[in-house]
């Protein structure tokens, strides 16, 4: 965490600011990425579909018919905004500005093959053009990034606030699919519970686009919401007791004249 000698315009980073950016990061449908143009230098901003990595890293899948593919090949400093606006002002919402180096996945590779698992999860309509051979997938690496989380509310975040370390990212990684798979097949009716406690999301149709060692992303149709975990998990066999605990939580805080 960083604490700027500014007080006044940057506030300490704290655990609740370190949630606000996880959040926006984690549940962003899409952002502004900015390249360096190669043949001018000049900045580049483009719109890119967005999805994360299992770790927290943002991954973009684009053609190299973009002109920000090629910008991000010859030179790979680049910048991603996160954040959509909602009613009233757009400065007056939250919004997440990283600083990253992107990163070409191989095709073939287990990094590719792991990303492009979560990108489609997360985006499925990608599915109809992933496959072609223009199509590559990025993984940009968080550097340090910047939080306006509304008026008076500037944070700076190191890497580390942003991006999960340690052996439960892999061991993770290995069981994560068949985890999800299983949840949507035979309990929607817990992640409701998830999406609508825990997030207050509204609505039906959730289901689990990926579970990570923070939480898990839950999309219906075009509706993302975030839930994190009570705490971050340690070790891979944390994961069932702490969602059937959840659910357990969910459901009796719904229960009529719940006293708890």
């Amino acid at each position: 965490m960083k604490q700027n000698q500014n007080k006044d315009v940057i506030r300490e980073t704290d655990a609740e600011a370190i949630r606000l950016a996880k959040t926006l990061l984690r549940s962003a449908r899409f952002g502004a990425l900015a390249v360096l143009e190669p043949q001018t230098g000049s900045p580049l901003a483009s719109r890119v579909g967005v999805a994360t990595d299992i770790d927290g890293a943002p991954l973009i899948l684009v053609s190299m018919l973009s002109a920000h593919t090629p910008a991000m090949l010859a030179d790979p400093r680049c910048s991603l905004l996160l954040g959509e606006p909602g009613k009233g002002d757009p400065l007056a919402h939250p919004r997440l500005t990283l600083i990253c180096q992107a990163l070409l996945l191989e095709r073939g590779s287990d990094a590719h093959g792991r990303a492009e698992r979560r990108y489609l999860n997360r985006n499925p309509k990608a599915s109809l053009y992933a496959g072609l051979g223009d199509f590559s997938i990025f993984r940009l690496e968080p550097q340090r990034a910047s939080l306006n989380g509304g008026f008076g509310k500037a944070y700076l975040l190191d890497r580390a606030d942003l991006v999960t370390g340690g052996p439960i990212v892999e061991e993770l990684a290995a069981s994560e699919q068949s985890a999800v798979e299983h949840m949507n097949a035979d309990h929607l009716d817990a992640i409701a519970v998830y999406a609508h406690h825990f997030a207050g999301a509204s609505g039906d149709g959730w289901s689990i686009a990926g579970l990570d060692a923070d939480g898990m992303d839950l999309v219906s149709r075009d509706n993302v919401c975030r839930v994190f975990f009570p705490q971050p998990l340690v070790a891979t066999q944390e994961l069932r007791p702490v969602l059937v605990d959840m659910a357990k939580r969910g459901r009796a805080a719904r229960q009529p004249n719940n006293e708890t």
